[in-house]
């Protein structure tokens, strides 16, 4: 094991750091951007690319890349969804993608907003989908980067902080046991299932959400809901549509009522 990791390690310590460090950043954005994320994830990229770290400032350097990476994707989807989303979405890679994905990121958005958009980040599927489902909606741009900064922050220093310490504990290990390698397998194994675990409850959590406001939006559509709706004493607020959650107006947050149609960037 350890003979097989040491092959591994040093593949990826033997490529220019300022190289390695560039390819990390281009690959986020075009993993966030282009919908490579689907197939590839990101969370691999960066927990390889981490593996060479050596020292403090390619730590912080490969921080600084992915977290630019990966704001350059979200903005660059961003974009490509206000102004090519429903050209997209009707095209044969939107129709791969599949139409109840579509509907998933846009009742998602429309229904937590900027919280939406921060918690995708860490969903699978969605932190593909969102960036060009919100480019599409009547969020800013600015109001978009506000939340979605802080979860790529975040998901930047816990992968390459959880790959570069694995590495460098098997590194001072692997000399004096011959089963270091199994450790630095085990420490990778446990984060991912940490990871897997946290998206899974996020993800319940985000369902039954979900499944509580169709419930409501169903409720609302039955005969004689609008009848019932204006009497009584705080009907009209129950009427009332939500208004996404998050720091800013509603109406930057909601998606716009009727069909989707692309709009200029400010």
């Amino acid at each position: 094991m350890n003979e097989l990791l040491d092959a591994v390690l040093d593949a990826v310590a033997s490529v220019d750091p300022v190289l390695r460090t560039l390819l990390a950043g281009i690959a986020i954005m075009l993993e966030t951007s282009v919908l490579i994320g689907l197939v590839v994830p990101g969370d691999t990229i960066v927990i390889v690319a981490s593996t060479g770290v050596e020292d403090a400032v390619q730590f912080v350097a490969l921080a600084l890349a992915v977290i630019a990476g990966a704001l350059a994707g979200e903005s660059l989807g961003f974009a490509i969804g206000r102004w090519f989303g429903p050209h997209l979405r009707a095209s044969r890679v939107g129709r791969w993608i599949g139409e109840a994905h579509w509907d998933r990121a846009q009742n998602y958005l429309g229904s937590r907003g900027g919280i939406a958009v921060f918690l995708s980040r860490f969903l699978p599927v969605l932190h593909s989908l969102i960036p060009l489902t919100v480019g599409m909606s009547t969020m800013t741009y600015r109001r978009f980067m506000a939340w979605t900064t802080p979860a790529c922050v975040i998901w930047a220093f816990a992968y390459v902080g959880v790959g570069s310490a694995a590495a460098e504990g098997y590194r001072a290990l692997s000399a004096e046991l011959h089963w270091a390698g199994y450790l630095f397998v085990a420490a990778i194994v446990v984060f991912l299932l940490l990871i897997v675990g946290v998206k899974h409850l996020l993800h319940r959590r985000e369902a039954r959400h979900m499944a509580a406001r169709e419930l409501e939006e169903h409720d609302a559509e039955e005969p004689g809901a609008g009848e019932s709706a204006a009497v009584g004493p705080g009907a009209g607020d129950r009427a009332a549509p939500r208004t996404p959650t998050g720091p800013g107006p509603a109406d930057d947050a909601s998606p716009a009522p009727g069909p989707v149609r692309p709009r200029h960037l400010a």
